[in-house]
């Protein structure tokens, strides 16, 4: 079960942001009617912006397959997780109704970069301090 749990998350997450970025990229499901107006002020701040929309959604589909065909997955972990954030924060300040949504969202991704051994090992590589390392390399050796 070990190594078919991240492969599930994997295929999850992948899939949800191929099927949301192309359904975004190409405006295949229509906006909620009861959008709230906040929302509807930031959704349209992205889209005048002219280039940010079809970047955000061809990142989303392009690290989304990535995930799926499980290539380059702790690149496509580390640049999803703004995006994901963002999403979250959208959730929990505009629109609440896409919280269960964007909990799953960052549950998979929390799980799949820190926590599955075959992609944690090489994201938490980006947290590292050489030079805290360095410093208590040198402690030790004083001590």
């Amino acid at each position: 079960m070990k190594t078919t749990l991240p492969t599930i998350a994997r295929l999850i997450l992948g899939f949800l942001f191929v099927f949301f970025g192309i359904a975004g990229l190409f405006n295949l499901l229509p906006p909620p009617e009861n959008m709230p107006k906040d929302l509807q002020a930031f959704m349209g701040g992205l889209v005048a912006a002219k280039y940010f929309f079809p970047l955000l959604k061809i990142t989303e589909i392009t690290c989304g397959a990535l995930l799926m065909i499980g290539v380059f997955v702790p690149l496509a972990l580390v640049v999803l997780a703004p995006i994901i954030l963002n999403i979250l924060l959208v959730h929990i300040v505009l629109d609440p109704s896409g919280l269960p949504i964007a909990i799953v969202l960052v549950v998979l991704e929390i799980y799949l970069a820190f926590f599955s051994k075959p992609y944690s090992d090489i994201v938490k590589q980006i947290f590292r301090c050489p030079l805290k390392e360095e410093l208590d390399k040198k402690k030790q050796h004083e001590g």
